[in-house]
């Protein structure tokens, strides 16, 4: 699936290809965990919305790490971009493993 985004092509791998590997790397890092965590919370949002203590540009490779891995889903909204997260897809292919990770990490203070 690619996604037009400005002059941008935003790609998103299909479910059938989420690697096991890949998402668990991309869950590893505290940041993307916490943003994983938001985003299966309170649903999708504006990329820049994310409350999280990092620059602009470390928020960015850290969504890019999420969408390559195949856990977010970035789609175009007028001039911002919304992240999801790619539950269905994710449970389908991986079932538990969202839950589990989600539910024995711990939560940021």
């Amino acid at each position: 699936m690619v996604v037009a985004m400005s002059d941008h092509h935003v790609s998103h791998p299909p479910a059938e290809a989420l690697d096991m590997p890949a998402v668990l790397h991309a869950l590893s890092d505290p940041i993307r965990l916490q943003i994983v965590r938001s985003l299966a919370e309170n649903g999708a949002c504006n990329c820049g919305t994310f409350t999280v203590p990092v620059a602009k540009s470390t928020l960015s490779h850290h969504l890019r790490v999420l969408r390559e891995a195949g856990l977010t889903l970035t789609e175009p909204a007028g001039t911002q971009r919304v992240v999801s997260l790619r539950r269905s897809d994710l449970d389908a292919r991986f079932p538990g493993l969202l839950d589990a990770v989600l539910g024995g990490a711990a939560v940021p203070t």
